[in-house]
């Protein structure tokens, strides 16, 4: 009879840490563990963290972390922890947490517009993805990535194409610049392509100036007149002397570095420089910055008519005045020269 009383109470308790532990699993699986009142958060997750590196983000967000410690152990996720941004929806259990943070990557959108340099894009590119700057610039500037895929170092930003993306969020800096060398080539579609050989420059020297006249006009309407501009002296043998890349050249020197022109004198025309379109015949070595597509696609549908000279217009500011002769359009630039020094803008 005591035996049997015993037993009976080994199986009681058994029963009762039975039920507490199935109570514990339940609650610790299936109970909603979120703290937060929005819809969802994200959960960036950077290439080499480990559960603490994780748990850290993650507490802040759960009502009970050592019930998602004891779960995430338990499904030994502690040990296979992978980069990525996940999404945490409110009311989440650890489970479906678990779930999410495991296989989950979400994609976001990387966008980028017109940077001056491929620094400057780097950093654009690392506030959005988890590759810092210098990995992004390395793998942009390899000369032997640039040589295989026929770019230089003067046309290595002319690959990236200003618009939004959509990546992993813990895209490499490889992988980041192999996808906009893919989207680069997606671009050059055979009908493009045709355009740029009928016009006998390279896809480089397009861009190139699709770069001065993206300068010269954010007017996506204009553009297509300026660059049959430019297409019409190079067709008769005139250099460009285009002012956006004597600007360029210009900042180049630290005689002008943290400087704004805002007039291009005589004085900016004598630099020396291969960019000085006023005193070098034909395109320059590279992009003097980040065209927009419009701007690339303006010189492959360039306007054709017989304009060789245009100035902006002082009525019209961000338009420009076009003339057929120097006689014409130096009539028109006197009236430009004594708006600015009407504005007190000399230099």
């Amino acid at each position: 009879m005591y035996i049997k009383k015993i037993l009976l109470a080994i199986v009681l308790i058994g029963l009762a840490v039975a039920a507490y532990f199935a109570y514990f699993v339940y609650g610790a699986m299936f109970s909603p563990n979120t703290a937060f009142d929005t819809d969802t958060v994200s959960v960036y997750i950077s290439r080499g963290s480990n559960y603490q590196d994780v748990r850290k983000q993650l507490e802040p967000l759960l009502e009970d972390i050592e019930a998602f410690d004891a779960l995430a152990n338990q499904k030994k996720y502690v040990n296979n922890v992978k980069s990525g941004r996940y999404i945490i929806e409110k009311g989440m259990t650890n489970n479906d947490i678990i779930n999410s943070i495991r296989r989950n990557n979400t994609p976001i959108k990387v966008t980028f517009n017109n940077q001056e340099t491929i620094e400057k894009l780097a950093g654009r590119i690392a506030v959005q993805i988890d590759a810092d700057s210098l990995a992004l610039l390395k793998a942009m500037t390899d000369k032997t990535f640039l040589k295989e895929n026929g770019f230089k170092e003067e046309t290595a930003l002319g690959m990236y194409l200003p618009n939004s993306y959509e990546l992993f969020w813990n895209s490499s800096a490889e992988a980041f610049r192999n996808r906009m060398l893919k989207e680069y080539k997606a671009f050059w579609t055979d009908s493009r392509k045709a355009k740029a050989k009928k016009l006998n420059l390279t896809e480089s020297e397009i861009i190139a100036l699709s770069s001065i006249v993206y300068e010269e006009s954010k007017q996506a309407k204009e553009q297509p007149r300026i660059a049959g501009v430019y297409l019409n002296r190079i067709r008769i043998g005139m250099p460009l002397q285009a002012d956006p890349t004597i600007r360029f050249a210009a900042y180049k020197l630290p005689k002008y570095s943290n400087t704004i022109i805002k007039r291009v004198l005589n004085v900016h025309k004598e630099i020396d420089s291969p960019y000085n379109t006023y005193v070098n015949l034909g395109l320059p070595p590279g992009l003097i910055a980040m065209p927009d597509i419009s701007a690339i696609d303006a010189v492959l549908n360039h306007e054709k008519h017989k304009y060789l000279y245009f100035v902006a217009d002082a009525k019209r500011l961000g338009y420009h005045k076009f003339a057929k002769t120097l006689a014409q359009h130096n009539a028109n630039a006197r009236v430009y020269h004594n708006y600015l020094s009407s504005q007190g803008i000399y230099k």
